[in-house]
């Protein structure tokens, strides 16, 4: 028995190579979704058998005493069910051969007279994917669509993370006679209604440049709102050392200086700033949208309440805590008991209710201090100012 795993390409007889065709009026069963069945070309066997997991097409190939093709569409090699069937068909020992296609991702790229080589690809096609780390990652993003993240959906997301402006083009049903191309911002194409079968590609987000944690005090905007120090944040955000598709807390976030830097470490996670202060909110804001901290989100309230609905976090610093700090730690370690913690204290009743906090846990609080002196001219002399000492107090942290 051969078993040929064969791409329809657009589903059209002009996107479908000549050794598919050929493939297909070849064999004497055809297995593969209902849809694609219905659309295989003149002088194909009427011994069609609808099934899509790799498990129910394997155990159709098995009952067949022919030569077998299962169809897929777009390309076998793009997010196709191909890659799941060749295992189960390698340990049975049946032999098999590929035939690409051609994807939808070629498809757009003609019709826009674009090269593709550049794109981001991702398939938001019947599951979750993170839509902002998509767009974030300096290139165009192009989407494969369906369920719940249609075109729609994906354009509101966009939208709501502050990239209504951003250019979007939707294709849809592309290679059939009644394909649509449309093009425009996030924010205009959101409330529109698209087709099942549709791709979407957006333009890449703004993003700040990358480099090595610790910004300068003066490219955050402050007003009069507390904010962690360059030097400090650079030793917390070390000990946190966030990975990319880390979940991440800043709780009390002031300025958002370390929330910034926290979304900008993870741009495949998710960072949440927690702050009450309706002018430190603000800030908040202002620079996320300067940074292009766009997977940043701000919850305004006061912790530990506001922490409660939160995802269980991979990482939290913690900036200021108003007394809270036995319940804040319960809460983060209820969620996520080897969550990464990092609490800056100046005073000692702060130091002492972190480490009594993390203890309680049975965790081991190290501290580390650290004293800063920044130099300030006098005359011709240069003249060095301390800071005030801060305590980094961790828990679950490689000290």
């Amino acid at each position: 028995m051969q078993v040929t795993l064969a791409a329809l390409g657009g589903g059209t007889p002009e996107t479908m190579t000549a050794g598919c065709t050929a493939a297909l009026e070849q064999a004497g069963c055809v297995i593969g979704a209902k849809r694609l069945l219905e659309q295989l070309p003149r002088g194909c066997t009427e011994n069609r058998i609808a099934a899509i997991k790799p498990e129910a097409i394997l155990d159709e190939i098995l009952r067949q005493n022919t030569d077998c093709a299962v169809v897929y569409s777009g390309d076998t090699g793009f997010y196709s069910g191909a890659r799941g069937l060749l295992p189960l068909l390698e340990k049975a020992g049946i032999p098999a051969r590929v035939l690409p296609g051609v994807s939808s991702v070629q498809l757009l790229s003609a019709r826009l007279g674009q090269p593709w080589q550049d794109w981001n690809l991702v398939s938001a096609h019947g599951t979750e994917c993170s839509v902002l780390a998509a767009v974030s990652a300096g290139r165009p993003a192009f989407f494969l669509t369906g369920g719940v993240l249609g075109p729609a959906e994906i354009c509101r997301r966009l939208t709501e993370a502050g990239l209504g402006t951003l250019p979007v083009v939707i294709g849809e049903r592309l290679s059939y006679p009644d394909e649509a191309i449309t093009a425009g911002t996030a924010r205009e194409l959101a409330a529109g209604t698209y087709a099942p079968l549709s791709v979407l590609l957006a333009e890449a987000a703004p993003r700040e440049k990358r480099r090595c944690p610790g910004f300068p005090d003066n490219a955050f905007l402050r007003g009069d709102v507390p904010m962690t120090k360059q030097e400090v944040r650079a030793a917390a955000l070390a000990k946190l050392a966030a990975e990319p598709a880390d979940t991440l807390w800043d709780v009390g976030a002031g300025t958002g200086s370390v929330s910034v830097e926290l979304a900008l470490a993870a741009p495949e996670g998710q960072t949440f700033a927690v702050e009450r202060k309706p002018e430190a909110c603000g800030l908040i804001r202002a620079n996320r949208e300067k940074f292009s901290a766009w997977n940043l989100q701000l919850i305004a309230g006061r912790a530990p309440d506001a922490l409660r609905e939160l995802p269980p976090p991979d990482g939290v610093f913690i900036g200021g805590t108003q007394g809270g700090m036995a319940e804040i730690v319960d809460i983060i370690l209820q969620k996520n008991a080897n969550a990464r913690i990092c609490v800056t204290a100046i005073a000692l009743e702060t130091l002492s209710a972190a480490v009594a906090a993390l203890t309680e846990h049975g965790l081991s609080a190290h501290v580390t201090q650290i004293a800063v002196s920044r130099s300030k001219p006098a005359g011709k002399l240069h003249l060095l100012t301390a800071n005030n000492p801060i305590f980094l107090i961790t828990g679950n942290c490689d000290a």
